[in-house]
């Protein structure tokens, strides 16, 4: 009997799982997408939102509230989406705030051509969702970066805002034509963009960042999280709270200083124009700086960038109180510092707080800390106006410069009790 000859199966040559560094750079790609877009769809809020309210409410003394509208939102917005990122990973949880973010600026269309405040406040609280997946999204970047690459990796992250958040206003006048077109009120033109942007960066992020990387972060050997605080996984590390302060200090010293520069050039008769132009210089270099931020924090460690950080705002403060009120070119100087360090302050803050939360509990603890920025911004807005009104804006200026330095000797001390991160 003759047997047939042995069939040897086909061999099949499995495709390589792909490296985390190359998931990391594709992750980084898809987030500065997203983020591009996102950057754009924050300029209605910026922009016209006071206009549009102060319209509709026929009261510009309310022209405030949607800025505390979009405040109290985005607070809100951080400790769920911190919450989702934790549970089911950063693609669901950026991707559903940015589709609520959506949801609230085509609310506000709605409220504006209906005349409704009531939808106009509802709308807005909504909308401050797509400010916070734009903000959270840097946490993201560093996910599955190397510990003495993170800061970098964040950097990269909020400096793809710049792009969307400097063509945003600059359209503000296309837009308006787009929106008279579709016989809706002028001001909703920048809300109709943000509506479009924002679902396109959620879009974005549903269909392309996968795999999610935090997610895939928690499958890696513990070992490659090294900037991990030793002890317990879900325990957060000394360096903390300094990240914390870092963090709160450079919003409430820029916010305050900022919301009132406009003001002060204005009684020493600057017009819109002039204070439209330091504003304009002051966001610039508030994201352009992040990736020598980045580099510095990496290089030197986030303990020297605190000291530096502390360091700038203390000098924005210092020189905003003695330029002369009719100085442009000091007062420039002064708020281009001011973004400078509260760049320093966003980057060295968030890879305090990245390195000394262990991945357990990681995206939830970033939550909460950004709710605890969105705080800090409305009591440095809010509190400002009262310091000012009850003294004047060069004391204002050096409160908040001394203020900021406070973390100087916070993060030294932080260091010498535990491993500098």
């Amino acid at each position: 009997m003759v047997h047939p000859p042995t069939r040897t199966p086909p061999t099949v040559t499995l495709a390589p799982a792909p490296t985390r560094s190359a998931v990391q750079k594709r992750t980084l790609i898809v987030l500065l997408t997203s983020q591009v877009l996102s950057g754009a769809g924050l300029a209605a809020g910026v922009t016209v939102a006071g206009l549009l309210a102060g319209q509709m409410l026929h009261n510009t003394s309310l022209s405030g509230l949607p800025i505390a509208l979009l405040t109290a939102g985005s607070a809100v917005a951080a400790v769920i989406i911190g919450r989702v990122s934790q549970r089911l990973g950063r693609r669901p949880g950026l991707a559903a705030g940015y589709l609520t973010g959506a949801l609230g600026g085509a609310g506000v269309v709605v409220a504006a051509e209906l005349a409704s405040p009531t939808l106009l406040f509802i709308s807005l609280f909504l909308y401050g969702a797509g400010t916070t997946s734009n903000l959270q999204a840097r946490y993201a970047g560093a996910d599955l970066a190397a510990p003495h690459q993170r800061a970098r990796a964040t950097s990269t992250v909020i400096v793809a805002t710049t792009a969307g958040g400097i063509a945003g206003p600059l359209l503000t006048t296309p837009t308006g034509h787009l929106a008279t077109s579709l016989h809706l009120p002028e001001l909703t033109g920048l809300f109709l963009l943000s509506t479009v942007a924002f679902t396109l960066a959620a879009l974005i992020l549903l269909v392309w960042l996968r795999p999610d990387p935090l997610v895939l972060a928690r499958t890696l050997p513990a070992a490659w999280d090294e900037g991990a605080p030793a002890g317990s996984p879900a325990r957060s590390g000394p360096g903390l709270l300094v990240g914390v302060m870092v963090l709160v200090l450079s919003q409430l010293v820029m916010v305050a200083v900022m919301t009132m520069t406009p003001i002060h050039m204005h009684v020493h008769g600057f017009g819109t124009a002039a204070s439209g132009l330091v504003i304009a210089l002051h966001t610039g270099s508030m994201y352009l700086p992040s990736p020598l931020a980045g580099r510095l924090v990496d290089r030197f460690s986030a303990t020297a960038m605190s000291v530096v950080t502390a360091g700038t705002l203390l000098t924005a403060g210092v020189v905003a109180a003695l330029a002369p009120g009719r100085s442009f070119a000091l007062i420039t100087l002064a708020l281009v510092l001011l973004g400078v360090g509260w760049s320093f302050g966003l980057v060295t803050g968030t890879a305090i707080v990245t390195n000394s939360t262990p991945l357990a509990t990681r995206a939830k603890v970033q939550g909460l800390v950004d709710v605890a920025i969105a705080v800090a911004g409305a009591v440095g807005g809010l509190a400002s106006g009262i310091v000012v009104a009850a003294t004047s804006f060069p004391i204002l200026a050096v409160l908040c410069g001394v203020l900021a330095f406070v973390a100087a000797p916070a993060a030294i001390v932080a260091a010498r009790k535990g491993p500098a991160h």
